[in-house]
């Protein structure tokens, strides 16, 4: 089984890219689940088509007490959700709802795991896959913009705090390419600069938004478009890819140096 987190910073792109790297994967025939683990519950939206019930609904009763679905050609899918917006914490809610999950064995049967965790390593519950190792290798998403780099470094420091008693890697940059002022050299600069190397980039397209509206990812809503196919090279690259290591991240100060140069 093949076992991936995708980190960046919020509203940076992760869920767009785990679901239509599912969906690319799974058009290869691979057994593939997406284990949504961000309070807003919509990792999975595009490839069941609705948002489903939550682990948390199932174990506080909300819910009828199923918290696996299958979407676009037999995905697994589930998300973990969290409390009420301004009630308790998101991050202790999916430490519990991993151990659910885990309990069930959901995921016994599955060739890759994609886990679609938001970047806020300050919070221990969004740290919770990297230190108990449920991944083994760690995909950052990230556009040319200051804030989101500078929470791709804050991601690599979490990697590295965890590396030392785990297995967990980080194995690739993935460059969102919808920036307004995009600049795929201050990625590779910065991908350099951390240990790593980009591994794809998304390009930017109406497409995709036009697709999400649909519930529907863009790999099956325009399965021709060359939005689609870059999707489909990057989730053959990350199948492929054996290139993990321990990051090495910047300075606060590094990191804003390097933006400005």
């Amino acid at each position: 089984m093949k076992r991936i987190c995708i980190y960046g910073k919020g509203g940076i792109g992760k869920s767009t890219t785990v679901s239509n790297l599912a969906a690319a994967m799974a058009e290869l025939g691979l057994r593939v689940a997406v284990v949504g683990c961000d309070p807003k519950a919509d990792s999975t939206r595009n490839l069941t088509g609705k948002r489903i019930p939550t682990v948390l609904d199932a174990v506080c009763g909300r819910s009828a007490g199923e918290i696996a679905f299958h979407g676009y050609r037999g995905i697994l899918c589930m998300e973990s959700g969290g409390p009420e917006p301004g009630t308790g914490c998101a991050g202790r809610g999916i430490i519990a709802a991993m151990q659910e999950i885990r309990s069930r064995g959901l995921l016994e049967d599955r060739d890759v795991v994609l886990y679609d965790v938001l970047g806020d390593v300050v919070c221990g519950g969004f740290s919770m896959p990297l230190r108990e190792n449920i991944a083994d290798e760690v995909y950052l998403v990230t556009t040319s913009d200051f804030m989101a780099l500078y929470a791709a470094n804050n991601i690599c420091r979490g990697i590295c705090k965890y590396a030392e008693t785990g297995q967990i890697r980080l194995a690739g940059i993935i460059h969102n390419g919808r920036s307004s002022v995009d600049n795929d050299q201050l990625v590779e600069r910065f991908a350099l600069k951390v240990g790593t190397r980009v591994v794809g980039k998304i390009p930017m397209s109406p497409l995709i938004g036009k697709s999400e509206m649909e519930r529907h990812t863009v790999v099956e809503q325009w399965p021709q478009d060359q939005v689609s196919n870059s999707f489909r090279r990057l989730a053959k690259r990350i199948l492929e890819n054996e290139d993990r290591g321990i990051p090495h991240p910047l300075s606060d100060e590094e990191v804003e140096s390097l933006c400005r140069s």
